[in-house]
This record gives C-alpha cells, sequence and structure tokens, in this order.
C-alpha cells in the first residue's frame, strides 16, 4: 500500500475533516492551518482573518483505492466552490475554497477537477490553486472534532450532516457510511 497526501480548503476545517473521515481510502485527516504567513498560529490568530492562513485539513490517502482527481470531485461536491472566502455563515479568507497541491501531477490534477466542477454549475467557480506553504497542525481539540464535541456544537449538528449525506448520495461508492 502505498499513500500519498493532500491538502484542501472547504471553509470550516471541521466540516471537511468529517467529509474525510468518511471516504474509502483515506486512512488519516488533519486538521490544520496553511497559507498565511504567521509561524505556528493559534485558531485564535486564524479566525481573525489577519494571518493569511486557511482552515484546511491534510489528508493521508492510498491511490490505489481513491485517485487524487476523486478525492478532488468529493472536495468540489460537497461544499460550495462557488462562494467567494466563505462557506455558509463562516466568512473570511480563513474559509475560502483552496487546493494546495504537493507536486506538478497534483496541480494539473487540481486544474482538471476545477475545470469538471465548473462544467457542473452555471455560477464561477471560486476555487484557487495556491502554493503550499507550512501546514502547521490545529490544536488537539480540533482533531476528530465531529467524532467528539462536535455532535453537541450546534453550528456543526446544522452544517455537517447535510453534507455527509451528499457525500453518501452522490458518492455512494466513495462513503464508508451507507445512505441514510
Amino acid at each position: 500500500m502505498s499513500e500519498e497526501q493532500a491538502i484542501v480548503a472547504g471553509g470550516c476545517f471541521w466540516c471537511t475533516e468529517a467529509i474525510f473521515r468518511d471516504v474509502i481510502g483515506v486512512s488519516e485527516v488533519e486538521s490544520g492551518y496553511i497559507g498565511g504567513d504567521v509561524e505556528n498560529p493559534t485558531y485564535k490568530q486564524v479566525c481573525s482573518g489577519n494571518t493569511g492562513h486557511a482552515e484546511a485539513v491534510r489528508l493521508t490517502f492510498d491511490p490505489d483505492v481513491i485517485s487524487y482527481a476523486d478525492m478532488l470531485d468529493v472536495f468540489m461536491g460537497t461544499h460550495d466552490p462557488t462562494q467567494l472566502n466563505r462557506q455558509g455563515n463562516d466568512v473570511g479568507t480563513q474559509y475560502r475554497s483552496a487546493i494546495f497541491p504537493l507536486n506538478e501531477a497534483q496541480k494539473a490534477g487540481a486544474e482538471a477537477a476545477i475545470r469538471r466542477a465548473q462544467d457542473e454549475r452555471d455560477l464561477p467557480v471560486v476555487t484557487t490553486i495556491e502554493e503550499p506553504t507550512e501546514f502547521y497542525i490545529a490544536e488537539d481539540y480540533h482533531q476528530e472534532y465531529w467524532e467528539g464535541d462536535g455532535q453537541r456544537n450546534p453550528y456543526c449538528l446544522a452544517t455537517i450532516p447535510p453534507k455527509l449525506a451528499k457525500l453518501r448520495k452522490s458518492f455512494a461508492d466513495r462513503s464508508k457510511s451507507p445512505v441514510e
């Protein structure tokens, strides 16, 4: 089994993490921060919108089970890539839709994924492709958030189940969980 990594930002990292924890072939999902200019930022700093970081997830996956292209299709299909610097009520550059390719093949894959996503939508896709900078792992309490505190958090209860339902319906062959 070979493993690769991918980094994407699709709004709140709690939501993106919950999605990819349910994707077949993904062995690890780490919530963190990328794309900014402050070393070792804290959640409070990133939430201020002043560091330039995006809330993101670093995914470890088996490309023999799920391709990078399929991972990006899941990503584009489970958040709104047409919203600039926001996802729902989360507003600011820290909630931008972005792909951080780790090599030239991933960059070409990101460009292709954006084209595929645009072909499926009337509104323009605003997802950016950004050079990867240092990925800072978020504080421990953000990891596996949905499985823990998230299921008592009203924001998460309103936001994550519809995203998981979309994953399980639109990408049933990629989900570890059955359609509910």
